[in-house]
């Protein structure tokens, strides 16, 4: 009988030690910092990250240090280095925004913590049924290993004062480029903007292969892929600088927007255009729209490294980067203007105004108008794609 007293006794303090409640996470998190590395190329990101950290000081007693990063695959080659270092408890990285092959590299190298977002409160005014990407990134099964931050879509920018009729598909694209040449770009490879063109391009090329949503090591990679480079080699002869040069980001693009080099650019926030016009990095003239058979989409995410020593304070911050108070704030174009991951039919209405009583920009589009999202390709294809535009295009 004693026996089974203290096997009783062990097992249910293992259970406890295994899996807190909410409220003793909280208890732990006080008092702790956390370094989150996320990507500092824009003010207007730096700014909320850094009302986000000031929210969490004041209501959960968490510092949150911003560590400003230009590449999350160096951030993904640290924690592994500090796993093959034995540093399996001390890591220098609390948090860190992510999503696609990034996620699918740690995932697979078992560097994150958890799963752990079935614990987070704010979980339950998300829909994976209405926003699939929030369960599977880039094809992968999130399985509770990241956190829901924001959406993400594929947008076209272009100046109406200069184009009458915008190119609503790649093949529209090509067409309207022949009668005004040079007008259109996209950055060089491998920046992500410009390879979130260029896997449009594929997924319209290719009418969505099914080959694209598993492991391009499956797929006759020349084959699925030769429709793309047929558009793309009729595409840059007619492009900014015949194709012969790229810029190097989405901000260069942007830039070449405004001075009129160019008539249409791309973005990956749909209210890019409005928080540029704000800023004055854009004329009024321009407006956002998508491409009719819908445009490249997802979710970016927040994951805990394995390694972190503060895994309470992470999972208390990306559960409050989560809350309907944080979401609408970000999701304001006077913000950030960075689609929510929430459901609307989740919230209560009051929650739901917070939304309702942000005004949209003329430039922006309403979510009806975004129209449907593309899922992205398996992440194996990004390095294949990468490799072989820079073999074709990147001298």
């Amino acid at each position: 009988m004693r026996i089974l007293y203290f096997f009783t006794l062990l097992l249910f303090s293992t259970f406890s030690l295994a899996a807190p409640t909410w409220n003793e996470i909280q208890q732990q998190a006080q008092g702790q910092t956390i370094y989150f590395y996320a990507w500092g190329g824009s003010q207007t990101i730096n700014d909320y990250i850094q009302w986000a950290g000031e929210q969490a000081k004041q209501q959960y007693d968490i510092k949150v240090i911003h560590v400003k990063v230009s590449d999350t695959g160096t951030v993904v080659n640290q924690v592994l280095a500090e796993k093959t270092a034995a540093n399996h408890n001390k890591g220098k990285v609390d948090l860190i925004w992510i999503n696609g092959e990034n996620f699918a590299a740690m995932k697979e190298q078992q560097l994150l913590f958890g799963p752990f977002t079935a614990n987070l409160p704010n979980m339950k005014y998300t829909d994976a049924t209405e926003k699939p990407s929030i369960a599977a990134d880039f094809t992968v099964p999130v399985d509770g290993l990241e956190a829901p931050w924001g959406m993400a879509q594929l947008v076209f920018m272009a100046d109406t004062a200069r184009v009458k009729n915008v190119p609503r598909s790649m093949n529209k694209l090509h067409q309207f480029l022949q009668q005004h040449p040079g007008q259109f770009s996209y950055p060089k490879l491998p920046d992500f903007h410009g390879m979130t063109f260029v896997k449009q391009a594929l997924i319209e090329t290719t009418n969505s292969n099914p080959a694209l949503y598993d492991d391009v090591n499956k797929a006759d990679f020349s084959k699925v892929t030769a429709p793309l480079w047929q558009f793309l080699d009729q595409l840059h002869p007619l492009m900014w600088r015949k194709g012969n040069a790229f810029v190097a980001s989405q901000a260069q693009l942007k830039a070449k927007l405004n001075d009129g080099e160019i008539s249409i650019a791309l973005s990956f926030n749909p209210n890019d255009a409005a928080n540029s016009i704000n800023n004055n990095e854009l004329p009024e003239s321009v407006k956002s729209y998508v491409h009719q058979g819908g445009s490249l989409g997802n979710t970016h995410f927040v994951a805990i490294p394995y390694n972190s020593s503060n895994t309470a304070a992470a999972q208390v911050f990306a559960n409050w980067l989560m809350s309907p108070q944080a979401q609408a704030r970000k999701a304001d174009p006077a913000v950030w203007g960075d689609p929510t991951v929430l459901s609307m039919h989740t919230l209560t209405p009051q929650q739901q105004a917070m939304f309702n009583q942000i005004k949209r920009h003329p430039a922006s589009l309403s979510e009806a108008d975004l129209g449907p999202i593309l899922l992205e390709p398996h992440p194996s294809w990004v390095a294949a794609i990468e490799q072989a535009w820079l073999r074709r295009y990147g001298q």
